[in-house]
């Protein structure tokens, strides 16, 4: 509601609208739904991580931050 440049009290309305409408939207969740998704929520995060998957995003981030240093790092010869 109150612009972020405004110094404090952008940022203040941001801390107390935002957990109001997330109190508001869990409790417009029927209980049975949310009881649902808890258990779905609960049994996705049993599942393992892959190392290896971390791996290759990590390597295409470096990989990609490589990139862009090269192509915009200021030419000697130009």
């Amino acid at each position: 509601m109150i612009p972020d440049f405004v110094p404090v009290l952008g940022y203040l309305d941001e801390m107390i609208i935002v957990p109001l409408g997330i109190m508001l939207a869990v409790r417009l969740i029927p209980v049975a739904l949310l009881e649902e998704f808890r258990g779905r929520a609960a049994e996705l995060a049993e599942w393992p991580a892959s190392r290896v998957g971390l791996a290759i995003i990590f390597t295409i981030w470096i990989a990609a931050a490589g990139l862009l240093l090269w192509w915009f790092w200021p030419n000697a010869t130009g």
